[in-house]
């Protein structure tokens, strides 16, 4: 039987979410061993302090929602989330390049998160499906793949839309077995866990961790 939790990165990325909810986030995410919690970079330490010989590792963001900013300022706030106890980065994508049609920018952006991250983090990369034709997503997913990521993500949870199961097929496709996927944004029952993982998702973003453990529905989102 899969081990649900494992796939899980239990997700709080609300810009109101307080520290309390952040240090409850972390009770839960040990509690249920899920594969890490996701916080906001403010929460880094609060979350690294929290789950100290737990298991559990602490995940950010980074360009987060709008993926506009740059690479310098991207390997920035890589390094500084690391140093921080972050073990897992989650980028967003420079969609407005992509969609320019600048590769060259796209993957030397991601380079740069990866080369910030490189022996002490994993790096997702969020390419907001929702945003981008079926060849775009093939596109990002394959610089991804060039620059050295180790997964690629769906969405924020912040935009148009979240994970699909076509979306999660696609990029899974595009990768091979090489990269790990992560659907997020939308993921609210087991039953759509089961769809993704099914689909070729090796991880899940969802806020409704607990409910999802429980087997229940949620309405919530990110």
């Amino acid at each position: 039987m899969t081990n649900i939790a494992s796939y899980i990165d239990h997700t709080l990325l609300k810009p109101e979410s307080t520290e309390s909810q952040v240090v409850q986030l972390c009770k839960e995410a040990a509690e249920f061993k899920f594969a890490s919690v996701c916080v906001n970079p403010t929460w880094v330490e609060t979350a690294a302090a929290e789950l100290t010989g737990s298991g559990v590792k602490v995940c950010t963001v980074i360009g987060f929602p709008l993926g506009a900013s740059t690479p310098e300022t991207k390997a920035f706030e890589t390094t500084d989330a690391i140093s921080k106890g972050a073990g897992e980065i989650d980028m967003v994508l420079n969609v407005g390049a992509l969609k320019s049609g600048n590769t060259d920018h796209v993957k030397k952006d991601i380079e740069a998160v990866v080369h910030a991250a490189k022996g002490k983090a994993i790096v997702k990369v969020i390419l907001e499906t929702c945003l981008l034709t079926d060849e775009e997503k093939a596109t990002a997913s394959q610089l991804s793949k060039e620059a050295g990521a180790d997964f690629v993500k769906t969405s924020t949870g912040f935009s148009t839309g979240g994970a699909t199961v076509e979306d999660v097929k696609l990029m899974r496709q595009t990768v091979g077995a090489d990269l790990g996927v992560k659907a997020s944004g939308g993921v609210r029952s087991l039953e759509d866990v089961e769809a993704m993982i099914e689909a070729g998702a090796t991880r899940i973003g969802a806020s409704s961790g607990v409910k999802i453990m429980q087997g229940l529905t949620s309405d919530s989102d990110y």
